[in-house]
């Protein structure tokens, strides 16, 4: 299957993860075997690595959300990514680079909590700088390859 065809598939699971394989034939005109061969295949090849659902944290009871960027003392750097890494708080984590050494997406129930957590990370690791950004509201989210009428 061509690099294109593969995107278009791609997109329509991002679109919709829970599509039939015959839904997916119909709207791409690709077969069902192939489409089926091509989902194993990717997701052998990491491509495809995890099935998951995105959900409003806010109706679960968690309305703190921020993103905290840090600059870490190189000898801490191993030690705060792999405390980073196992928080349960810790929804995502990047290790970036311009000034700072990492981003953490980080949800709380309430903003008490949050800084409790930053105030953690100051008492147990050399910070040399922190921005914390409270996300308000989601204006986009995993929107990349998610609607296939947008494929390059």
């Amino acid at each position: 299957m061509k690099h294109e065809k593969d995107l278009l598939l791609l997109s329509y699971l991002r679109q919709n993860s829970r599509i039939t394989l015959k839904e997916l034939s119909k709207k791409t005109g690709i077969p069902v075997s192939t489409i089926f061969d091509r989902i194993i295949t990717h997701s052998k090849n990491k491509l495809i690595t995890k099935h998951s659902l995105i959900f409003d944290f806010q109706k679960i009871g968690y309305t703190a959300r921020a993103t905290i960027l840090l600059r870490i003392e190189k000898e801490d750097k191993e030690e705060i990514a792999t405390y980073l890494t196992k928080h349960t708080n810790v929804n995502t984590l990047y290790k970036v680079n311009n000034g700072y050494d990492f981003i953490a997406e980080c949800i709380f129930k309430n903003i008490q909590e949050l800084e409790q957590f930053t105030e953690q990370l100051e008492t147990k690791f050399t910070i040399k700088a922190k921005e914390t950004h409270y996300v308000i509201h989601d204006l986009k989210r995993e929107g990349f390859l998610s609607d296939p009428e947008l494929m390059p």
